[in-house]
């Protein structure tokens, strides 16, 4: 096996090294407290979990949310180490990846946002230590610095504004600490990857603290391109974190933290059915054998054969100022956060080797952000009968994408531009009436403004005397407000309610096709939800087994999505629009025991019934009949009462660490893990694109030592050896009508092992 490994990779090895020979140096000084993290143990020995869903941080018995947390533990046993892999260990979620990152759609309880436009949120929305990000490529890629994540399901407008109408995911990164503490850990398996991750956290004096983080990834990838005989479908990527608190006062502290991320990734969707009668763009000679030399397309599929590159390369940076203010009866709190993010994709759009003028395709663009926001909260203390949280809210964010597509089909060169300035209020008062019995109010209201600038230069370069220039700004105003009811039935046992209303802004459609008529039209509706929500948190044998479960029902107006107009010719157009409505219903389960000081076990579940009302006027799929539904011009179907794609009704995953003494210096740690997904479709009725239930299991035997200062295991993940796919793509059209179907490949897509390590002090 050979690995690379690049001067960045070289650079942390270094720092490691050294990071190390300094801990070893202040060990025995060291008072050896804890890292700060989300799971601690009682004084019986039950778990306790902490999270900040409602903007404090609070035991998750006692919040009525529907809310999962995961700690770095959890998310090794599972294998996750990118943002793509965290639907192993959060059954709610599912993370459906694309060519470039811009266009993954990430779905909370089947919902989620289908748009390639620039502008346009997902429903589901990130933020990083507090601070939102400003799209979801900004947090898709490696998690080398978590201290913990939160996913939580259903609308969470009031608190946390329009992009929320589905869900939150929350990432908290290491924070420093009052001793010097050094971790650094590295992975390395048999399928071309090597990881390493390092950070260091102490006291600077007494009232000045750090943190420094870096990660290093390099993986090959699963797939082979028989044109340029190389591997691909991995990536490159260095992160780095530097935080610096302050404590200015006993009471007053101030935590500045800047990041940088780099990387670079190579992409592939190989065919996993093809006919052979395909022939590309409808050629009689580009045939499946010279379009595609070396590949034999079938489920097992891994290889591909492209004459242009696939891929993104990347960078953004960031900075977030974060200044406490603890004023004795209430905590003033100032989140002030800057980000710049630029992305180039480059795909070979027709997936295949072809130079022929009219069978080849290629695509060029770049994303670019820019991001400002500026938070303030006041809470009241968190432990008093009448406890409020309030705050103000501005963000304004910018958005570049020049594109290109061609030279033999499906032209299309354009330049946008997008904008949006939001101001809001907002607040949540929570209120024990009488013992035990708490009414929650909250509420949130809010102004924005949007704007675009549309450039089709494939129209100017044709006629420079056709309009090709668009320009418009729109603004609205909205409310959204979540009501509340909780028992606390015994220390141990508590019931909640809810009900609870979300919010997306509106958007244009600034894709390939923008023309006068979208311009006239404006930008499309926002999109709300509404949901109702019962929820058990219970707590059992001396709160060493927590079952929680939540049912729910949500309702959603104006969802907007993307979607796909297809041609007789073989070419498409994308365009975004307002479903009608759409219901999500279900119930969740989390369940967490500690039997023995040596045993852990964990298990989650999702049973999902997600499907649209109303939804007249849905896109074909490729090769749809009139017999299956595909009636008018231009083509159109109804989909109402069909599932929604990414939506499996059960989703399932388990976990159990077993950690036995081996004499008084060491331990063994024994992990099994093991996920299941339900079958599902990624488009409507088409059957090209219908993915069957799989299970995942992983496994891993290591050794620590009882101070955990170091721990060593050899893992393998997959271990039954389990086909499944990320994503499917339906082709045909542009193979001459006949079944091409090609697929995105997940990291686990063949059984894999490797060894991974872990020092500290």
């Amino acid at each position: 096996m050979h690995i690379r490994v690049s001067s960045a990779g070289q650079y942390l090895i270094a720092v490691a090294a050294t990071a190390l020979s300094i801990g070893q140096a202040h060990a025995q000084a060291s008072s050896q407290a804890p890292l700060p993290g989300i799971v601690t143990e009682g004084p019986d020995g039950e778990v306790v979990v902490t999270t900040t869903a409602q903007k404090r941080f609070e035991n998750i018995q006692d919040v009525p949310l529907a809310v999962q947390v995961v700690n770095p533990a959890q998310l090794e046993a599972q294998g996750v180490h990118h943002f793509q892999e965290l639907e192993r260990v959060m059954p709610s979620l599912v993370v459906r990846p694309a060519n470039q990152p811009v266009n993954t759609n990430v779905s909370i309880r089947g919902v989620g946002t289908f748009a390639y436009a620039i502008g346009v949120e997902s429903s589901v929305a990130v933020t990083v230590d507090g601070a939102p990000v400003a799209f979801l490529a900004r947090a898709i890629g490696d998690l080398p610095d978590v201290a913990m994540i939160e996913v939580l399901r259903g609308p969470q407008s009031t608190l946390y504004g329009k992009a929320a109408s589905a869900g939150l995911i929350k990432i908290m990164t290491t924070q420093p600490t009052n001793d010097l503490h050094v971790r650094a850990n590295a992975r390395l398996t048999d399928d071309h990857e090597f990881a390493e991750q390092l950070s260091i956290t102490g006291p600077l004096t007494d009232t000045l603290g750090y943190v420094v983080t870096g990660g290093f990834t390099h993986w090959d990838g699963n797939l082979r391109d028989t044109v340029r005989g190389k591997r691909i479908g991995g990536r490159d990527t260095i992160t780095t974190r530097g935080k610096l608190r302050w404590r200015a006062t006993p009471d007053l502290t101030f935590t500045l933290s800047g990041n940088h991320a780099e990387g670079s990734t190579a992409f592939g969707r190989p065919f996993v059915r093809l006919d052979p009668a395909a022939r590309l763009r409808s050629d009689p000679a580009l045939t499946p054998a010279v379009v595609l030399p070396g590949v034999e397309a079938g489920a097992d599929n891994q290889s591909v054969a492209y004459n242009a590159r696939s891929g993104t390369d990347y960078h953004g940076s960031g900075a977030l100022l974060r200044s406490e203010w603890d004023l004795g009866k209430l905590n003033f709190l100032s989140l002030t956060n800057y980000d710049r993010f630029k992305l180039y994709d480059y795909l070979d759009f027709d997936d295949t080797a072809s130079s022929a003028p009219l069978g080849n395709a290629r695509e060029i663009g770049r994303f670019g952000s820019r991001l400002f926001t500026q938070e303030v909260r006041i809470l009241s203390p968190g432990d008093s009968a009448f406890r409020y949280a309030l705050g103000l809210y501005y963000a304004d964010t910018r958005f570049e994408r020049p594109f290109e597509r061609g030279p033999g089909f499906a032209l299309s060169h354009l330049h946008a531009t997008a904008g949006s300035r939001q101001i809001a209020g907002f607040g949540q008062l929570d209120w024990e009436f009488v013992p035990s019995l708490t009414a929650t109010v909250g509420g949130r209201v809010q102004n924005e403004r949007v704007r675009y600038t549309f450039d089709d230069l494939l129209v100017a370069q044709r006629d420079p005397q056709a309009t090709h220039h668009y320009a418009g700004h729109d603004s609205d105003d909205a409310a959204t407000y979540r009501l509340g009811l909780t028992y606390q039935a015994t220390r141990d046992l508590m019931l909640f309610t809810t009900y609870a209303t979300g919010y997306k802004g509106q958007a244009y459609d600034l894709t390939t096709g923008f023309d006068q008529k979208r311009a006239d039209g404006g930008p499309i509706r926002p999109e709300r939800s509404r949901d109702k929500e019962i929820g058990v948190r219970s707590q059992w044998f001396d709160r060493r087994l927590t079952t929680n479960l939540t049912f729910f029902g949500t309702h959603y107006r104006d969802l907007q999505a993307q979607t796909v107009e297809f041609y007789a010719d073989g070419s498409y157009r994308n365009r975004l629009t307002n479903v009608g409505r759409l219901v999500t219903r279900g119930v969740e389960v989390e369940s967490a025991a500690r039997p023995t000081g040596d045993l852990t076990l964990a298990a989650n579940a999702t049973y999902l019934r997600a499907r649209y009302l109303s939804f007249s006027s849905a896109p074909c799929f490729p090769l749809q009949t009139v017999a299956q539904g595909c009636v008018g011009s231009p083509a159109r179907q109804d989909l109402s009462g069909e599932r929604l794609p990414q939506a499996p009704t059960w989703r399932l995953d388990a976990s159990a660490e077993y950690a036995p003494e081996l004499g008084q210096h060491y331990r063994a740690v024994m992990q099994a893990a093991w996920q299941y997904q339900g079958a599902m479709s990624y488009a409507p009725r088409d059957p090209e694109l219908w993915q069957r239930a799989y299970h995942i299991a992983n496994i891993s035997l290591g050794l620590r030592d009882a101070d955990r200062h170091w721990d060593a295991a050899v893992f393998v993940d997959n271990v039954f050896d389990q086909r499944h796919y990320t994503s499917l793509v339906n082709n045909a059209n542009n193979f001459g009508g006949q079944v091409a179907t090609a697929a995105l490949l997940p990291r686990d897509f063949r059984r894999f092992g490797g060894i991974r390590v872990g020092l500290s002090f």
